[in-house]
């Protein structure tokens, strides 16, 4: 093993200028669009603060390629009854601090889970959480649950002496002990951060699993925002791995003899709710099959995300439980012209639609494509695109007769595209939360209730293909894609054994050929 090093302090401007240099064999430099904006695990729920925490802490279990679970933390699992499942704990796991990690402490990282604003809605079947030994803990829930492992995913035991004695106060925008100080289990620690400019990870050297692959030694976060900025830091050399791959820059990349590039069908789900209540006309299930046949998403794909998507007809991509294989995309002008006559649309109407034009890959251009495609069959759109700063609030008002949403699930489970983007809107459950549509559908309110307390594994697969049926068959939404995902790094840097659709880099396996 060679010896750690500290590398020396670099901005974006100055790798791009080759201050940095190319990373030696155990040392990389890479960049995100983005730095994590606390390390607290439980401030925020997203993509940046979950990448953080499979680099610096472990969770029970994790994600693999085929979308089942490999064991981590928890080393098994066994379910006592259909309310209660017991998880055995690794021993001997220390903390970067020191300390042993016990029972104790995913009782206490899961009690304090379930107290995050962010997090609570994820943890809210978890009744109890209980140290039955100092190596076992046993997780209760409200009813059966089929999504214990998928929710474990989330679990990333925290140091219960380290949190507690510095302040364990969840606290937004990082005013907290836990926003500046970390102490996991994971294959790094946190030797430097400067938000905004660059975080430096050195490897753990007591770190529990002797059997990675593993050996990057330094690891240097530099956030790029400009994606053109980030590609060019790669294509020059100065950093050896970037996230992500704008479309744009795709053949650009796979042409360079230099770097590899690497893509992933994605499962974030690029959908336009269509709001019955607002406007008469979409209340009507043909207007909107009209609608899903006017829209080439075949096209979009083509032509706006150069092939970065993955066309879609229902909610659940491929490999989900949910994924009913029977339905197709469906792109028929002449039927939908039929359709809007047989509605009694055959003159149109108008409608109004917002629309993000900073939160999806080419998000406003779809929503023009979209608007000029309805105008084939006389549906004049009234556009609206913003910054999501100030899309979401409207969002959360249904300002506009159709919105863009795009849905990654929580759980990488299909009930979670229909609890909040298809179920009857309920201020109070929080059910149908992003259903800006106002669709309502009391079998399809029942069935995925039901799916939720289901494990029967059988028997549950065939409910959430069936609720995707219904879903087609009622036009309840118009599918466009799934969202690809794409990474690159330079050559000897063997980035495509740690990726995953969930886009959580297994950084702490990777592995720098010498």
């Amino acid at each position: 093993m060679k010896t750690l090093r500290t590398l020396a302090t670099a901005t974006a401007t100055a790798l791009l200028l080759g201050v940095g240099g190319m990373a030696s064999a155990q040392s990389l430099n890479f960049a995100y669009d983005a730095d994590p904006v606390s390390l607290d695990p439980h401030e925020q729920l997203s993509g940046g603060t979950l990448q953080l925490s499979h680099m610096v802490f472990d969770p029970l279990v994790r994600w693999n390629k085929d979308h089942g679970f490999d064991p981590r933390l928890a080393t098994e699992w066994e379910r006592v009854d259909d309310t209660t499942m017991r998880f055995k704990l690794r021993e001997g796991v220390k903390f970067h601090s020191g300390n042993e990690m016990t029972a104790e402490d995913v009782v206490w990282t899961v009690e304090r889970l379930k107290s995050s604003a962010d997090f609570k809605g994820i943890f809210s079947g978890w009744t109890s959480v209980t140290a039955v030994d100092d190596y076992t803990v046993e997780i209760k829930t409200d009813g059966p649950s089929p999504l214990i492992l998928n929710t474990a995913t989330y679990v990333f035991p925290m140091d219960k002496k380290f949190y507690e004695d510095g302040g364990a106060e969840i606290a937004k925008h990082g005013d907290s002990f836990a926003s500046k100080n970390i102490s996991g289990t994971g294959p790094f620690t946190v030797a430097e951060r400067e938000q905004g400019v660059k975080m430096v990870f050195k490897r753990n050297p007591d770190y529990w699993d002797t059997d990675s692959p593993g050996n990057v030694q330094t690891a240097t976060l530099t956030p790029i925002k400009e994606a053109p900025t980030r590609v060019a830091a790669l294509l020059s050399g100065d950093v050896d791995f970037i996230a992500p791959v704008p479309p744009t820059d795709l053949e650009r990349i796979e042409a360079d003899d230099n770097v590899n590039l690497v893509t992933l069908p994605g499962t974030r789900i690029i959908t336009l709710q269509l709001n019955g209540k607002r406007n008469e006309a979409l209340a009507d299930p043909k207007v909107r099959l009209a609608m899903v046949n006017a829209i080439n998403n075949e096209g979009i794909v083509s032509k706006i995300m150069k092939g970065f998507g993955t066309v879609a007809a229902q909610n659940s991509p491929e490999g989900y439980v949910g994924h009913n294989p029977d339905l197709k995309p469906r792109f028929d002008v002449a039927k939908a012209q039929s359709l809007m006559e047989e509605a009694g649309y055959a003159d149109g109407f108008s409608a109004s639609m917002m629309c993000p034009n900073n939160r999806y890959v080419n998000d406003y251009k779809i929503c023009e494509a979209a608007a000029a495609m309805l105008a084939k069959i006389n549906i004049d759109i009234d556009l609206t695109t913003m910054p999501k700063a100030q899309y979401w609030p409207k969002y959360d008002e249904r300002a506009a007769d159709i919105m863009m949403i795009g849905w990654h699930s929580d759980t990488e489970d299909s009930a979670n595209f229909f609890e909040f983007l298809n179920m009857t809107p309920n201020a109070d459950t929080g059910k149908g939360q992003y259903n800006s549509g106002n669709y309502s559908n009391p079998k399809v309110d029942e069935m995925t209730m039901a799916s939720l307390s289901e494990t029967d594994a059988d028997k549950r697969a065939k409910d959430l293909q069936e609720i995707e049926k219904i879903l087609y068959d009622d036009a309840a939404f118009i599918p466009l894609h799934w969202q690809d995902l794409a990474w690159a790094a330079r050559k000897g840097v063997d980035i495509e054994p740690i990726l995953n659709v969930m886009n959580f880099p297994y950084l702490g396996d990777l592995v720098i050929e010498e």
